[in-house]
């Protein structure tokens, strides 16, 4: 997904959030629901993490320096991590722990006075939501037309996988809460309220893990798929003066940034004069193929020099 396509999607998330969390905290002051108060808590770190993915793409796109002559472009897997670490802390810690004390606590009846306001703002929200969501599988789409399981697996645009994953997590877990207020009024017992409310710390809990265990891996340097390394091996297989290559190797610099090194031997008979245009020439067609290769390295062995 392009960049413009990652903001467009930030920024829909971010306003469909805000709006979201306003809500649920009104409904949550009038009704006491701890499911509420813990989705409104979830929607306050979805739109803070909006923000921060939104940094990380600006930082990413700072120039390369003397300090990190590769660039910046690690710098929204790095926000992504700190992303994963939020859902984590404050969504799912805080979720488990409302829920929890609730459970232990919990006295009285429900108010059945304040029902609408529970389903009034978990229907709203699962409508903004659901509209977020889509506006981001619509432009993840637009880059991954195969497979949406393939294409999770081997897209490297964090922020764009961050709220896609995010997005999916909230009507979920707004999901869980609707069930919960539901069986809560149903029984007229607030222990449903509270196993909700628990429920959608461990999923939470789990959406963080996922999404930092996915971020560690770029962070780490992520190679490229397996399409784009074989679309080089093609290349290079269609040089008649090449005697072998191998050793191709890739990493990640960022989500439209790859480093791309491989071992060329020329046949014995070729001549410096002849190899530097060849290289140059493999060089412009893997950058014409594959204009996210922004770095590439070519060692070559067994150059005959010129007499």
């Amino acid at each position: 997904m392009a960049a413009g396509g990652s903001k467009l999607v930030i920024f829909a998330s971010i306003a469909a959030n805000l709006l979201i969390a306003v809500l649920k905290f009104i409904a949550s002051f009038f009704t006491g629901s701890s499911a509420m108060l813990s989705e409104g808590i979830h929607s306050v770190i979805d739109t803070t993490n909006g923000l921060l993915l939104l940094f990380g793409i600006k930082k990413s796109k700072v120039k390369p320096d003397k300090q990190h002559p590769f660039g910046y472009g690690k710098e929204i897997y790095f926000w992504s991590f700190v992303v994963a670490i939020f859902i984590f802390a404050l969504g799912g810690g805080v979720a488990l722990y409302e829920g929890i004390k609730h459970l232990l606590e919990h006295e009285g009846t429900p108010d059945r006075g304040m029902m609408w306001w529970n389903y009034g703002v978990l229907l709203g929200a699962i409508v903004f939501e659901g509209i977020s969501l889509w506006v981001a599988w619509k432009e993840f789409r637009k880059v991954h037309p195969k497979g949406f399981i393939s294409a999770m697996a081997e897209s490297k645009d964090a922020a764009s996988i961050a709220v896609i994953v995010e997005n999916a997590a909230a009507v979920l877990g707004l999901t869980i809460a609707l069930i919960g207020v539901t069986l809560m009024y149903a029984y007229n017992d607030l222990v449903f309220d509270a196993i909700s409310s628990i429920l959608i710390g461990l999923l939470l809990s789990y959406v963080a893990f996922f999404m930092a265990k996915e971020t560690k891996h770029l962070l780490l340097g992520e190679a490229a798929t397996d399409e784009d390394i074989q679309e080089v091996v093609d290349i290079l297989s269609d040089y008649e003066q090449i005697e072998y290559f191998g050793n191709i190797k890739t990493m990640h610099m960022g989500p439209k940034d790859i480093m791309l090194g491989a071992n060329i031997n020329f046949k014995d008979r070729l001549t410096i004069a002849e190899i530097e245009p060849l290289i140059d020439e493999i060089k412009n067609r893997i950058v014409k193929i594959n204009p996210d290769v922004k770095h590439i390295y070519l060692e070559t062995d067994s150059i005959k020099k010129v007499p």
